[in-house]
């Protein structure tokens, strides 16, 4: 008796369980896909409901095949390998891991980030400074020659710069000659002298009357390698510059003080006023009652304003409207210098390239200096002349003792000790006008 239902007994199996035929077939295609798809046919199509991706045949690798067909067909499941990574690794794709996602990027290495950037900005930076280096060296104009100085003075400690303002009008249009007040007188003369002494206990400024009574000593005439003979007649300061330039000036500054100058600075009335201009103006503060002189074209009530070019040449150039008349200019002309400096010296220049760069070029297209001045040697300088208006050093006039004939005459004791400071490189003890 047979307790199966009708389609479940043993003669309506078709033969196909446990009967031992000699038929016997593996599964079915249907049952087993995975021996179809190792034989040779066409792939069917991805098993549905996330099933095993299909994988292509290795040949040859009978390893690879449970079924010993040769096909090389490697299902994954024997190695127990899912989506990439090692057997039994912990990361994704192993045991206990997950897929990576498609398309994941390995996280950013910041600290090679920071490095390579850091290098970066400081090739830059040495490169920018290389380059403006030698943009700046070639713009200078060495024009003097000190070797030619004869009788020269023996040295002392710290650096002393000849620092002169010229009255040169050169590549002036008549309309700029105009708007300056400047006149056009031909050839050039110098309107300001100051000797800056820099060393380790402060820098000192130090006004030359241009109408000092000096004596013009022996020369050598810069262009004709002539020697002229002193006479021993005493001129005004400024007669020197205007008889042979920048090297009989030295000359006769060194001859009458006895202080050998290491360096010649020289800019003229266009430059002057270009650099001001370049650097947005200098703020200054005008003395009570103001100041007003139709030479010089100054006209400024009393305060605090800003001056522009034009301005502050007028007000460097003004003695026929101050008491002292040309100790009074040079006095103005020494508190305009130090502001200047002062202001070019803030950040707001030097950390801006469009107002840095057009200061540096108004200023060193109309320097003139000596054949030895290198740029470090102005840098040392322009922060001398800065020091100056910070307190860390002292501005003064030559002493005056008295005048003959209109000239001004040092005071010789003074001056003297003036030198000896300055020559040992000392804190300055004397006081001028």
């Amino acid at each position: 008796m047979n307790d199966w239902p009708d389609a479940w007994s043993d003669d309506n199996r078709n033969n196909r369980y446990g009967r031992g035929s000699a038929n016997a077939q593996p599964e079915s295609a249907r049952v087993m896909r995975q021996v179809q798809r190792g034989q040779g046919g066409p792939t069917p199509a991805a098993p549905p409901y996330g099933g095993v991706p299909q994988q292509q045949p290795y040949a040859g690798d009978q390893s690879q095949d449970p079924y010993g067909n040769g096909n090389g067909f490697d299902s994954g499941y024997n190695t127990g390998q899912v989506y990439g990574g090692a057997p039994g690794a912990g990361g994704p794709g192993g045991p206990g891991g997950m897929a990576s996602a498609p398309g994941a990027r390995p996280a950013p290495n910041w600290r090679a980030r920071i490095k390579w950037t850091a290098i970066t900005v400081a090739s830059l930076l040495v490169v920018v400074s290389v380059g403006t280096y030698f943009w700046a060296d070639g713009k200078l104009n060495r024009e003097v020659d000190l070797s030619k100085v004869i009788d020269r003075p023996d040295g002392g400690e710290g650096t002393n710069y000849l620092i002169v303002g010229s009255d040169s009008r050169a590549g002036m249009s008549a309309e700029e000659k105009k708007a300056l007040h400047t006149g056009s007188a031909e050839g050039k003369r110098t309107d300001s002298m100051m000797i800056l002494h820099t060393g380790s206990n402060g820098p000192t400024l130090v006004s030359l009357p241009r109408d000092s009574d000096v004596e013009i000593p022996t020369f050598v005439g810069s262009e004709s390698g002539k020697t002229y003979k002193g006479t021993g007649k005493h001129t005004k300061l400024n007669a020197a510059y205007a008889t042979d330039g920048p090297e009989l000036l030295v000359r006769t500054v060194e001859f009458n003080t006895g202080l050998r100058i290491d360096h010649y600075v020289e800019i003229g009335f266009a430059g002057f006023a270009n650099i001001v201009d370049a650097v947005g103006g200098v703020d200054l503060t005008i003395p009570k009652g103001g100041m007003k002189d139709t030479k010089s074209g100054a006209n400024f009530s009393a305060g605090e304003q800003t001056l522009n070019g034009k301005q502050a040449l007028a007000f460097v150039r003004t003695r026929y409207a101050l008491a002292g008349s040309d100790l009074d200019r040079t006095k103005n002309q020494q508190k305009f210098l130090a502001a200047l400096a002062s202001q070019t010296a803030t950040p707001g220049t030097i950390l801006n390239p469009f107002k840095l760069y057009p200061t540096m070029s108004a200023g060193l297209d109309t320097l003139i200096v000596d054949k030895d001045m290198g740029l470090f040697d102005l840098a040392d300088m322009f922060w001398a002349m800065k020091g100056v208006t910070g307190g860390d050093g002292k501005s003064m006039n030559m002493p005056i003792s008295g005048s003959i004939g209109g000239n001004l005459v040092w005071n010789k004791t003074k001056m003297k000790t003036l030198v000896t400071e300055l020559k040992n490189d000392e804190t300055v003890t004397v006081s001028g006008n």
